[in-house]
Formats: structure tokens, C-alpha cells, sequence
């Protein structure tokens, strides 16, 4: 089993897991093994999301996790430019 954690559950974030989810069969067969989602960061909660399970609010967690295979970085942000 391949253990993926997901930063960020925006629009990028959201729409990582749907596609895993979606199509785990596929996606699966072409891994040759088993995707699984084990967390989702976020600051923010998800009541009545599929995610709500696996949503954590602290990157440690996942960081001390060694059954973690993969983390998906799909935080968003705003960046800002110093004009000099």
C-alpha cells in the first residue's frame, strides 16, 4: 500500500483527491498497488466531507508518520512583490 498525504484542500487539493478517489481502480492497477489517502492538512474543517476522517491540522502529524509515502503540496497563497 502506497500512503499519500495531501497539504492544502483547496481547489487544487480537493480536486487531487477526488481524482484519486474516483479512480482508484485505474489508478491502482497502473501503480501495481493500493493508493490510499491516509490525511488531508488543513487550517480549516470539513464537516460532512468525505475527508473530515483523515483531516489533520498539524503537518507533525503526518511528518511522524513513517507509513507516509507521499505528501502532495498543493498549498495555495498569495505572494507579494517588494518594489525597490
Amino acid at each position: 500500500m502506497i500512503n499519500i498525504a495531501v497539504l492544502g484542500y483547496g481547489t487544487v487539493g480537493s480536486g487531487v483527491v477526488e481524482v484519486i478517489n474516483t479512480n482508484h481502480k485505474s489508478i491502482n492497477k497502473r501503480a501495481g498497488e493500493e493508493i490510499n489517502i491516509k490525511y488531508v492538512l488543513d487550517l480549516r474543517d470539513f464537516p460532512g466531507d468525505p475527508v473530515q476522517d483523515i483531516l489533520v491540522h498539524d503537518y507533525e502529524v503526518i511528518a511522524g508518520d513513517p507509513e507516509v509515502d507521499i505528501v502532495v503540496e498543493v498549498m495555495g497563497g498569495s505572494s507579494r512583490r517588494i518594489l525597490l
